[in-house]
């Protein structure tokens, strides 16, 4: 079934020039079709379509989430969180004192890559030790990427501050962030930020996202 998601603002990759009202036509797990969404819709009229707030662009990449995922516990609420706390974990000694098996290294990950997803990430990059973290991530549905060389802080850093619910805005763009472009036959594989634009956006941080897409499926939704 095609689905037609439509924002105030559609940013389709870094630099591009931004499109008010535009849409993305999404059929099975690929984007047939971006533009104008009256365009669209009148161009398939019984197109399923969703109604977003804000700005649409590329999902965010997260880098070193193998420090994200395998050093550090994100507590289990509400069986965990009454003794430990709903803060994440981190640090050798802490986590020293859990003594985590590797089942509870899994579970940890896949309440981790929840909230990555409700961040607007897509895909990560880094090496995973522990397989239950990385069979977590895969089933997550995110692009796991191999740590790629330093090239400077990225413009939107889900890594720590997003799993607290702050990123810091430290480059000029928030499309430095983006993970991929959005065009006819790339994967369908966006966000939704409740913001007005990309100077926002990078102000606010990914804590504005209200949707996330991955695959043509929607896997975070604010509710």
């Amino acid at each position: 079934m095609r689905t037609l998601h439509t924002a105030g603002l559609l940013v389709p990759g870094p630099g591009a020039a931004p499109l008010g009202d535009g849409a993305v036509l999404v059929e099975g797990d690929r984007i047939e079709a971006l533009g104008p969404f009256a365009e669209l819709a009148a161009r398939y009229p019984q197109v399923r379509v969703r109604r977003w707030p804000g700005l649409l662009t590329p999902g965010l990449l997260a880098r070193g989430a193998d420090t994200l995922l395998e050093r550090t516990y994100y507590p289990d609420d509400p069986y965990e969180t009454a003794e430990l706390g709903t803060d994440p974990i981190s640090g050798a000694d802490a986590l020293g004192a859990l003594e985590l098996t590797e089942a509870r290294w899994g579970n940890s990950a896949r309440r981790g890559t929840q909230k990555l997803l409700a961040r607007g990430v897509v895909a990560v990059a880094g090496r995973f030790a522990i397989p239950a973290v990385r069979t977590a991530v895969v089933r997550s549905g995110l692009t796991v990427l191999p740590p790629a060389p330093y090239e400077g802080p990225p413009a939107l850093d889900p890594l720590p501050d997003a799993v607290r619910g702050d990123l810091h805005a430290v480059r000029e763009a928030a499309g430095q962030a983006f993970h991929g472009v959005l065009e006819p036959g790339a994967p369908a594989r966006f966000a939704v930020f409740a913001v007005a634009d990309e100077a926002e956006l990078l102000s606010r941080g990914a804590t504005t996202c209200v949707a996330t897409v991955i695959g043509g499926r929607l896997l975070h939704r604010r509710r």
